[in-house]
């Protein structure tokens, strides 16, 4: 099935780099809302700008990926990371992803697109070429019910 993830883990803290390193991935592309940020946020947990030091101390080109079109909120997230951050994707969509990977020199083979949505970031990620990893949202207990219940119905999906 097409929307199923090559690994679907609970946090992105679970995630074994290391392994990903291991089988030739060199680019990471994050989503940014509920990913990496909480949504709406426009600020990244502590833990994962640590996180994003450690990918690039060993070695991983990093990058976001996300939908949102918001000049103000994408500029605030810019400014907290030295790496690309690409707005408007319209994933799934793949034409940004492809042309990022191919400004880089890298085959989608090479890259893996991390993303909390099934239905946008696996998607967008399968369509591509690249690994996909499916995490849950980074802010889960602090989800409203409504939000809770649409994660769950579009994870049974891939679940079939």
């Amino acid at each position: 099935m097409i929307i199923k993830p090559d690994y679907d883990v609970e946090s992105l803290f679970d995630i074994d780099f290391d392994e990903l390193k291991s089988k030739g991935i060199k680019v990471i592309m994050f989503d940014l809302d509920s990913t990496v940020m909480p949504s709406k946020s426009g600020q990244f947990p502590s833990e994962v700008l640590d996180l994003f030091r450690k990918l690039e101390e060993k070695g991983f080109l990093l990058s976001i990926v996300s939908n949102n079109h918001r000049k103000e909120y994408m500029e605030k997230v810019r400014s907290q990371v030295d790496f690309t951050v690409i707005e408007k994707a319209k994933k799934p969509d793949t034409k940004i992803i492809k042309k990022f990977l191919s400004s880089k020199n890298i085959s989608p083979k090479e890259a893996v697109l991390i993303g909390d949505r099934p239905l946008t970031d696996i998607l967008a990620g399968k369509f591509s070429g690249a690994m996909t990893i499916l995490v849950d949202s980074i802010t889960k207990d602090k989800e409203n019910k409504l939000t809770r219940i649409v994660r769950a119905i579009e994870r049974s999906v891939i679940k079939k």
